[in-house]
């Protein structure tokens, strides 16, 4: 069963995205404010996927990305930046930090399944082989 955690600053674009991925079978979602308020999520259980805005008031995505990325235990984490920044600038940064996918908004509910539903495979099966 995925553990998926959301964050946006805006509680209608999380509400967007839990909405867009609940079809995936059997997830369960935790949603953040703020990039402080997910790192403290993700010191709390495991996730199996992180949905995350860049712009946010404290920590901003990328810094997230860049704790994920420096952490034994969260190294792995599949994370798929969803922003409204669409240069090639931002895009380049947040793949360098470490995000796995970069999405702007608006998205579309099969843009976004999809990116999940290949994220999690993949995280799936390198987690089988060991």
């Amino acid at each position: 069963m995925p553990e998926v955690l959301v964050v946006d600053d805006s509680k209608v674009m999380r509400d967007m995205v839990v909405a867009c991925l609940r079809p995936y079978p059997d997830s369960r979602f935790t949603q953040a404010s703020s990039g402080l308020e997910a790192i403290e999520q993700l010191s709390l259980k495991p996730y199996d996927l992180l949905v995350l805005d860049l712009n946010m008031p404290d920590i901003g995505g990328i810094e997230v990305v860049e704790f994920v990325r420096g952490q034994d235990h969260l190294r792995n984490l599949p994370i798929i930046i969803v922003t409204t920044r669409g240069d090639e600038a931002s895009r380049e940064r947040a793949l360098q930090a470490g995000a796995d996918r970069f999405m702007t908004k608006p998205f579309t509910p099969d843009s976004i399944q999809g990116a999940a539903r290949a994220l999690l495979e993949k995280s799936s099966a390198e987690a089988s082989r060991g």
